[in-house]
């Protein structure tokens, strides 16, 4: 039995990992400031023994004794991490900087949840490792995506001086049960207008392309990555290569919802890329690991998620 801290843990991907550490027979401590993360997402562990909730903001250093760390905590979508840029930018950085000094100090492995925006608006597609991005240092976007690309340096630069035992993993868009409702996620969005009966938001013209991966194969991306060898670090791509435009996306879940919804066309968003598509090989041959959930399957359970919760509370 391992005691494993999980920052960021009562939030989306947060809380579907703890459950699958406490499945794995673990001793887990849930650590968020509950920003974006929430209560409900973690209720039903709060009576398990093994499993411990702490409000804290990893922008100040933890003392506590672990074997080992997935940093997860950062607001992840663009409305949240909006909302106070600049302590988006303390999260992924200092937070950084906090969670390395604790590993450093217990000589255990540490896992950093990194991003797909790490790229940018990419002129590689798709994205395979290697790709240094194209990243605006100036934008409205600026504050996560930089943010993420300093954390992976100091993750670096921790394993280089310091030979702390990390992991870096590239999220891609990832949905399902548990995303919050308000997210501003293009997944989220068009499900719960779609529910409603409400237009639905497409940005652009539809055209521009996403990759999304069901929360169980991100979950399990991300636990093979943390046991995976000794000396390999990552970066590694988690995320599903199947490419959708919005479009497909909107029209898909008006079908799965029997929705009644229209599409509304919305200028594009500042610095929103157009192309996102991940190239897993790595992934496969590191850590034997690629996505099983397609994406209509995945629809049908993140819609049940989010009718369910209409149903129950006023979001």
């Amino acid at each position: 039995m391992k005691r494993i801290l999980v920052t960021g843990g009562s939030g989306f991907l947060g809380s579907h990992l703890c459950e699958r550490l406490l499945k794995e027979g673990n001793e887990v401590l849930c650590v968020d400031n509950l920003f974006t993360g929430r209560k409900n997402n973690i209720y039903h562990l709060l009576d398990n023994k093994s499993f411990e909730f702490m409000r804290h903001d990893i922008t100040f250093p933890m003392y506590v004794e672990v074997d080992e760390i997935y940093n997860l905590a950062c607001p992840a979508s663009p409305v949240h991490y909006q909302f106070d840029p600049v302590q988006t930018t303390k999260t992924s950085v200092i937070g950084a900087i906090n969670m390395l000094g604790l590993a450093k100090r217990l000589k255990i492995k540490i896992l950093q949840a990194s991003t797909s925006e790490v790229y940018g608006d990419p002129e590689i597609h798709p994205q395979p490792e290697s790709y240094k991005g194209s990243v605006s240092t100036t934008g409205i976007r600026a504050c996560y995506d930089e943010g993420k690309r300093c954390a992976e340096t100091l993750f670096f630069d921790y394993h280089r001086q310091h030979k702390v035992n990390i992991k870096v993993m590239r999220i891609f868009n990832t949905y399902g049960p548990r995303m919050h409702p308000n997210d501003g996620r293009v997944v989220s969005n068009f499900i719960v207008q779609a529910l409603q009966g409400e237009d639905i938001t497409i940005f652009g013209d539809g055209m521009q392309t996403r990759s999304f991966c069901y929360v169980d194969d991100n979950i399990e991306g991300m636990y093979r990555l943390m046991n995976s060898r000794d000396g390999f670090t990552g970066p590694v791509n988690i995320g599903n290569p199947g490419e959708f435009t919005m479009l497909a996306l909107a029209e898909n879940i008006i079908r799965l919802t029997n929705s009644k919804s229209k599409l509304k066309f919305l200028s594009l968003p500042q610095d929103d890329p157009m192309q996102r598509k991940p190239v897993i090989e790595l992934a496969k041959k590191e850590l034997d690991w690629e996505p099983k959930v397609n994406l209509e399957t995945g629809l049908v359970k993140t819609i049940a998620y989010f009718d369910d919760l209409l149903r129950k509370e006023t979001i």
